[in-house]
Parts: C-alpha cells; sequence; structure tokens
C-alpha cells in the first residue's frame, strides 16, 4: 500500500509517517521543500499529479495554526491553508485515472462552535456559526470534488491531541513543571481530548475501514479543564493553584483566546466507537502518562 500525507513532517503527521512505515507501507511525503516525494505549492494551485499516480490512501492533514491571536490577515490565512489545499488535493485525485481508494481528511471539533456547554456533541449535533465552525465547514466542502468523482472521503473531526511536542500540552508544560500552572477562567469549560498513540490509531482505522463522512476522533470521555488541570498536576507531581482570569485571556488573545482558548465542547466519538474502533488511552490520566514518557 502506498500513502500520501499533506503536513507529514508535523507532529502529527510525523507520527501517522512512522507508524505507516513500521508496517511497511510505502509513505511518500506531499510538501514545498526540496525532500519532499511530492511537491505542491497551494497558494499557486500547483501539485504534481503525475506523483499521486499510483497512490492508494492520500492523507491530508495540512493547514495553518489557529493557536495565535487572530488579526484578519491571520483569519485570511486559517481559512485559505485549509481550504486551498483540501480543493487542490481533491480536484487533482478527481481527474487522476488511477484513483485513490480512500481520502482523509482532516477537520477539527471548532465544527461544533465554540461555546457549546455541557452539550455532548456527535457527529449528528448542530454545527455552529462561529469563526472556526465556518472555517471547518468551508474546510470539509472542499473535499467535495474527490468523493463525486467516486473516492471514499472521511473526515477527522479531532480534539485536542495530547503530546508533549506538540498542541496544547507542549505549550502548558513550561509552566505546570514549574508548578505554575492553573485553570483557565472558571474551569468549568469542556475539552475534548485524545492521546497521539490513539489519533494515530483513529486515521489508520478510517484509512482501513470501509467507513466515509465525519468522524470525531476524540477520546470517548471529555474533561472540564478544572480536571484537566488537576489531573496534569498530579501525574507531574505539581501545584496548580494558580488562576488565569477570562478577563486576561481575552485581553491577551482577543476572539482567539475567547474562542479558542476558552472554547467549551464535549465531544465524544459516536460513530468511530459504533464501527468498532477501541481506545487504549480513554481516560486523562493514563493517556498523559504514556505520552510524557514516550517523548
Amino acid at each position: 500500500m502506498i500513502v500520501a500525507i499533506t503536513g507529514a513532517s508535523g507532529f502529527l503527521g510525523s507520527a501517522l509517517a512512522r507508524s505507516l512505515s513500521s508496517d511497511d507501507i510505502h509513505v511518500l511525503r506531499i510538501g514545498r521543500g526540496h525532500d519532499a516525494d511530492v511537491r505542491w505549492d497551494p497558494n499557486a494551485g500547483e501539485l504534481d499529479a503525475r506523483r499521486l499516480a499510483g497512490v492508494d490512501v492520500v492523507v491530508h492533514l495540512a493547514g495553518e495554526n489557529t493557536g495565535k491571536r487572530w488579526t484578519s490577515r491571520v483569519k485570511r490565512e486559517i481559512r485559505e491553508s485549509r481550504v486551498r489545499g483540501t480543493s487542490l488535493i481533491a480536484r487533482t485525485l478527481a481527474t487522476l485515472d488511477q484513483k485513490p481508494r480512500v481520502l482523509v481528511s482532516a477537520s477539527a471539533s471548532g465544527i461544533y462552535g465554540s461555546h457549546r456547554g455541557d452539550d455532548v456533541l456527535t457527529e449528528s449535533s448542530a454545527l455552529g456559526d462561529d469563526f472556526l465552525a465556518s472555517v471547518c465547514k468551508d474546510w470539509e466542502r472542499s473535499a467535495e470534488p474527490a468523493r463525486e468523482a467516486g473516492i471514499r472521503v472521511a473526515y477527522g473531526r479531532s480534539g485536542v491531541v495530547m503530546h508533549p511536542t506538540g498542541s496544547m500540552l507542549q505549550r502548558l508544560l513550561p509552566f505546570f513543571s514549574l508548578g505554575v500552572g492553573g485553570r483557565l477562567g472558571d474551569g468549568k469549560q469542556w475539552l475534548s481530548w485524545i492521546a497521539r498513540t490513539d489519533w494515530v490509531r483513529a486515521i489508520r482505522f478510517l484509512i482501513d475501514a470501509k467507513v466515509e463522512g465525519p468522524y470525531n476522533v476524540s477520546a470517548p470521555n471529555p474533561v472540564t479543564n478544572a480536571e484537566f488541570t488537576r489531573t496534569l498536576g498530579r501525574v507531574l507531581n505539581r501545584p496548580t493553584l494558580m488562576k488565569v482570569p477570562e478577563i486576561a485571556i481575552k485581553l491577551a488573545f482577543g476572539e482567539m483566546g475567547e474562542d479558542n482558548a476558552l472554547a467549551s465542547q464535549r465531544m465524544v466519538p459516536e460513530r468511530l466507537l459504533a464501527a468498532g474502533f477501541r481506545f487504549d488511552y480513554p481516560q486523562l490520566e493514563p493517556a498523559l502518562r504514556h505520552e510524557l514518557n514516550s517523548r
């Protein structure tokens, strides 16, 4: 089997590539650099379709980081990086004489909206209407040309992936390790999370199983920010007495702080579980201990 991956140099794509390669699956890295196996430039609408001939699977993960202050320019880059890249991948795959059998395209929990309170969010829940939700909806729609061409398309709506080399955990560890970590705001907001080990396994499940459409890629036991804070402090054996006021987050990060750092999304992987996927780390504390020990 040959699997082509965008975003293969990131902390998620690199882990997926290593997992596939360890099973003697040939991985092609789609990227801009000279070391890429398949060259592309989404901004210029360029993708070397010839190098995708004979590929069995495409996993599309590339996209601009959302964890920085959202100026008008940054918001445009976030949207365009996802829509342009996905559209280019989908349209190119649709033109191939020998099409891949599946496209797994990244999406995110943000599609449900940032402030859903205690609502339990499954794949059939109503979608949101804020900035990240609109980006995610356009992101998923951009893969439509591949589906129309007969390619099986699965969307992985990821929660926060837990690993010390990336995402939220990487940013928090220096503070928590020094004993100055604490909850954000009142700590009641829900966090949908997943161990990177299980994230890789879930993406491989979407590749191998005959499934399509949206799948929530998160652990079955989301936690509140207060519970996450206590658990990470316990794992690191550090106090977690600090509190970051909500107003400070909003002043420091603006809209990103309100709709990303303070988001409340209680997402559960209903379709993934129904399809037969089983998590190695369904609970937060064992997941954190495993991922912190794996660095």
